[in-house]
């Protein structure tokens, strides 16, 4: 059932939208900055649009500011071919979100500007109003949780994805400047983890959802047991281990020349679903993921440095090939 709703190639992605400035050229510092390059962000975004690049049909839900920010994020999710029908403007105070980080690896800084979050704005009437029939399957990122409305607006459209039969794919992605405190965190993501079908996360997450780091492997492990269809434990330039079917799947990765550390997680996520919603094997579909993540390091920019589909089969003709696992 899972691949079949997979196949369908239109997924419906809950989160945050923003805009991105990296200093320009890349290695430039931001405290030497003259220039920026301004491109879209934010997590579920960034999905959405390398999902897109890969043929896939994407929506986004969420708030953007009714200002040139948020007007700005709109323009580019048409740019990128993301459907915004459930994408709401709000007034006032709320501020859709602003990234500034370096393209650069040694000593990297990202700053991220999320006081009075627009996204967090999202309600329940809005994801109500969503119609899940059209859709194969539900995505969202962790950072959707991390503040009301949004995070019963989010549990709420877990419970009508289920309710229409849609698979619920889940990317802890936790960012503790989002959160009231890493026990709400270490609550609410667990929560919403066992509510998932695909859950995918790098070892110190799993870790901060067990409690402790060395026990993220087995957390891993145990909601594939329980509840899970999917996991993906990311270990870095280690590589990932998924489990599936009771089974443990190793994956290495591809080295590349980075010249920054952002925007791999949602890249991998775009190829990795666009790949088995092509019917490819697991591993494959995960190794794919992986060339994603690869690319997008290797280049400026996160959206932008997204691959499409015919990007990503030069880079594997071309590339070596992946580390063992």
């Amino acid at each position: 059932m899972l691949q079949e709703a997979l196949a369908k190639r239109k997924f419906l992605v809950i989160g945050r939208v923003g805009m991105d400035l990296s200093p320009d050229p890349a290695g430039t510092r931001t405290r030497d900055a003259g220039t920026m390059m301004v491109a879209m962000g934010g997590s579920s975004a960034n999905i959405a649009a390398g999902l897109c690049k890969f043929g896939c049909d994407a929506s986004l839900v969420t708030c953007v500011s009714d200002d040139a920010i948020g007007w700005y994020c709109e323009n580019q999710l048409d740019q990128y071919g993301v459907d915004r029908r459930y994408v709401k403007r709000v007034r006032g105070e709320y501020r859709t979100s602003l990234a500034v980080y370096e393209t650069r690896v040694e000593d990297h800084q990202s700053v991220i500007y999320r006081n009075n979050a627009a996204d967090f704005q999202m309600s329940v009437e809005d994801v109500e109003a969503v119609d899940y029939s059209a859709f194969g399957a539900l995505i969202t990122a962790g950072t959707v949780f991390a503040a009301e409305p949004s995070r019963s607006a989010t549990f709420r459209a877990f419970e009508l994805a289920k309710a229409a039969g849609l698979p619920i794919i889940f990317d802890v992605d936790y960012r503790p400047y989002s959160w009231p405190s890493a026990a709400v965190a270490e609550d609410v993501l667990s929560r919403a983890g066992a509510m998932s079908d695909i859950i995918v996360g790098n070892d110190e997450e799993f870790g901060f959802m067990a409690g402790d780091i060395d026990k993220g492997l087995g957390k891993a492990k145990a909601l594939a047991q329980d509840s899970a269809q999917i996991v993906v434990y990311k270990m870095g330039p280690l590589g990932a281990i998924t489990f599936a079917d009771g089974a443990e799947i190793k994956t290495g990765i591809y080295p590349v020349e980075a010249v920054k550390p952002t925007g791999a997680g949602d890249s991998f996520m775009a190829g990795f679903l666009a790949g088995l919603s092509e019917g490819r094997p697991l591993k494959d579909a995960i190794l794919r993921g992986s060339a994603c993540a690869s690319i997008v390091v290797s280049k400026p920019g996160c959206a932008p440095a997204m691959p499409n589909a015919a990007q990503l089969e030069d880079f594997l003709k071309t590339h070596p090939g992946p580390t063992e696992a």
